[in-house]
């Protein structure tokens, strides 16, 4: 198969979809490679390391696009790149489609395919959601720590403190990977640490391995309003299954009981936010002030770091991409139920229901196992 790989066009996204060395995994698995000249520039990967593991280096995106059978990505596509896409080519990326309603249209009316990487599905978790979340809960906390200052509109808290004053609260709405990640590293930094989430087996867990300065507790309306008030970062972690949207679980009476200037930090704004008043942002204006709160709310926190997070998530999308490569989509989906979990829009039909759901598309939605027979 023809494998693509342009560059990420998104706001300050310098990730790349694939690596020298996962492009080397595709050419000796039989494949051929084709990668967009500077694609990995930003991630640290020249275009010589590229050749040399035997992609064929291509001047545009369009042409990668148009000379390709499977295209891989990190972020969805963008606008600039819907016409590229075209009937039957696979896709193979984020895509998030419970909260990009024009994005799920474009899919479907390319009668591409498209499999997401956060929907791809083993028994013991989402293998190519992981790294990420790994990344973006640790960034969390980077993140809320630098904007609690006060030269960047925070309320000039520091989240460890120093002998004599107590440290920051941080507050971590969401026990599963970015939850658990934020609050080990905001445990670490020696703040005081609460993680609520709904599962009891969750926090059981958590209860083992987690300092004694985190404490986990019971996610419920009551336990949000009653932590969030006297909290100086908050962390949106929460991540519905099957693609669904994001439940609103912060509200504004909520954030008017902070203390201003304290920093709330959405990781779920690629499924449309845990916030009312969360709205993607941009590396470049990644933070705006409601209700005093400054949000911080990067729909690729990731990309940030880029040399880290493109080499983790490419070692974890090649082996599943290979696959897909060797059989095509709909044989690698009959054959692995961890990529037909992943499959969400083929050829004009919608088979995620939480999305067909979101939008009320139910007139183009086909459920998976129909397709795939």
């Amino acid at each position: 198969m023809k494998i693509g790989c342009p560059k990420e066009i998104k706001n300050r996204e310098y990730r790349v979809g694939l690596t020298p060395a996962s492009t080397l995994s595709y050419v000796r698995a039989g494949h051929s490679v084709s990668v967009e000249h500077g694609a990995g520039l930003q991630s640290g990967f020249a275009d010589d390391e590229y050749a040399a593991a035997g992609a064929m280096i291509l001047g545009d995106a369009r042409s990668v696009w148009k000379s390709c059978d499977m295209i891989v990505k990190v972020k969805e596509p963008l606008p600039e790149e819907y016409p590229l896409m075209r009937e039957s080519q696979l896709l193979y990326t984020y895509f998030h489609f419970a909260a990009n309603r024009p994005l799920t249209e474009a899919c479907l009316e390319s009668k591409a395919i498209c499999v997401a990487y956060e929907l791809v599905s083993e028994p013991w978790g989402l293998p190519l959601l992981q790294p990420m979340s790994e990344v973006a809960g640790r960034m969390s906390v980077i993140m809320g720590s630098f904007y609690l200052g006060k030269a960047f509109g925070g309320s000039g808290v520091l989240p460890m403190g120093v002998p004599g004053v107590p440290p920051a609260k941080v507050f971590v709405l969401g026990g599963g990977v970015v939850g658990t990640n934020a609050a080990k590293m905001a445990a670490g930094l020696g703040a005081r640490v609460v993680i609520a989430d709904v599962s009891h087996r969750r926090l059981e867990y958590l209860s083992e391995i987690m300092p004694a300065n985190c404490v986990p507790i019971y996610s419920d309306p009551h336990t949000i309003a009653r932590e969030i008030g006297d909290s100086d970062i908050v962390v949106g972690a929460v991540l519905l299954p099957r693609g669904a949207a994001a439940p609103k679980l912060i509200t504004r009476e909520h954030l008017r009981s902070m203390t201003p200037g304290s920093v709330f930090v959405d990781v779920a704004i690629d499924q449309g936010g845990v916030a009312e008043t969360s709205r993607p942002t941009t590396h470049d204006e990644p933070v705006f002030v409601e209700e005093g709160v400054v949000h911080y709310c990067v729909a690729n926190m990731p990309g940030a770091y880029a040399r880290t997070s493109t080499t983790a998530l490419s070692n974890a999308t090649a082996r599943y991409g290979i696959a897909l490569a060797d059989k095509g989509a709909l044989r690698a989906c009959q054959n692995s139920a961890a990529l037909a979990r992943g499959l969400s829009v083929y050829c004009g039909k919608l088979t995620v229901a939480a999305v067909a759901e979101a939008f009320d598309m139910w007139s183009v939605y086909a459920d998976a196992e129909a397709i795939l027979g």
